[in-house]
């Protein structure tokens, strides 16, 4: 029985760069029929600003291989990117950006390098063309998040990857609202290798990440991730009442053998002061902790589609089930 599956599917997230969308297409294709003339690409429109949907309508028109989703709103990045691996259904799958920083030329190293045996693929960007504040920016989440989550991240890497279906099937039972492709990918410890590719400075649109947003990832990831913030609030804890105990014996110690008198309140305000701070952001931090506990038990949608074109309507709970028992030999 001939397998109607592409062989490959290309999920990528649009946001700001209707402008790219017909450059971006054709290196694509050019790129994809080294390899293969049985791909889909799959553009997922995050309630892009722009007329990025009208662009991908046209591109429908020309080019029966490309699919297109439209959120109902914006739900971001990993939600879209979540959406179109739901959707895509190709023996490999690439993710990479819309801004062309990521080179469709460079799916070749990538699907060659997973031919060797790997499930997971990722592309290192070792010459980021990006702004110095967002390469800092980068490897100071990396490095934070790595301490949090006692694990080791590689900042040259992010989204632009190829991953077999059989990951894809697994990544798609992570049904998380706190998201991030690369790391749930990592998570899964499956067969992985990076190659190096050239990385591009942004032409077309801006990006969305600014300082605040990179913070807030941050502290999604890391809450998400890790309960290591918890458990340094009770070792902080601890140490901050065995060091009151050590002074309160010291001040005993003044007041009985040394005869001096205790000092007054500006100590004691200060102590106060100090204690009750410490105790509004432990509690602030399982404050954190329980509002996103309070997400993941409402079990709403990830994302929300509006529109989608391109492609037969499918039951995506269906093809995950059935896609999840075939890889399971069932």
């Amino acid at each position: 029985m001939k397998n109607e599956n592409p062989h490959m599917s290309v999920v990528i997230p649009v946001y700001g760069c209707g402008d790219c969308l017909i450059q971006l297409y054709k290196r694509l294709k050019e790129t994809l029929e080294t390899v293969t003339n049985n791909f889909e690409v799959i553009l997922v429109d995050d309630c892009s600003p722009d007329q990025a949907w009208e662009v991908i309508q046209q591109l429908i028109i020309r080019d029966n291989r490309i699919r297109g989703v439209r959120f109902s709103r914006n739900f971001g990045q990993h939600a879209a990117i979540t959406a179109g691996l739901d959707k895509a259904s190709g023996d490999w799958v690439v993710v990479m950006d819309c801004d062309l920083q990521d080179q469709p030329e460079e799916i070749t190293k990538l699907y060659a390098k997973a031919q060797e045996g790997y499930d997971v693929v990722f592309a290192r960007r070792y010459d980021r063309r990006d702004t110095f504040m967002k390469k800092w920016s980068s490897r100071m989440f990396y490095k934070i998040y790595d301490y949090f989550t006692e694990g080791k991240s590689d900042p040259t890497i992010a989204n632009f990857s190829i991953t077999s279906r059989k990951v894809v099937s697994h990544f798609r039972q992570m049904r998380e609202q706190n998201r991030n492709f690369p790391l749930f990918i990592q998570w899964m410890g499956f067969r992985t290798a990076a190659v190096n590719v050239e990385h591009h400075e942004r032409v077309h649109g801006k990006s969305s990440y600014n300082l605040s947003k990179l913070v807030n990832l941050a502290i999604d990831g890391i809450v998400s991730q890790s309960n290591k913030p918890l458990r340094l609030s009770i070792k902080f804890g601890f140490l901050l009442a065995v060091g009151a105990v050590i002074y309160g014996l010291y001040l005993m110690y003044q007041y009985f053998f040394m005869f001096k008198p205790v000092p007054g309140w500006t100590s004691l305000m200060v102590s106060i002061y100090f204690v009750g701070g410490l105790l509004f952001a432990n509690l602030g931090m399982i404050g954190l902790y329980i509002g996103k506990v309070f997400d993941e038990v409402k079990k709403r949608p990830l994302y929300i589609i509006e529109e989608s074109s391109g492609f037969e309507e499918k039951n995506i709970h269906k093809t995950f089930r059935d896609s999840t028992l075939a890889d399971n030999g069932e």
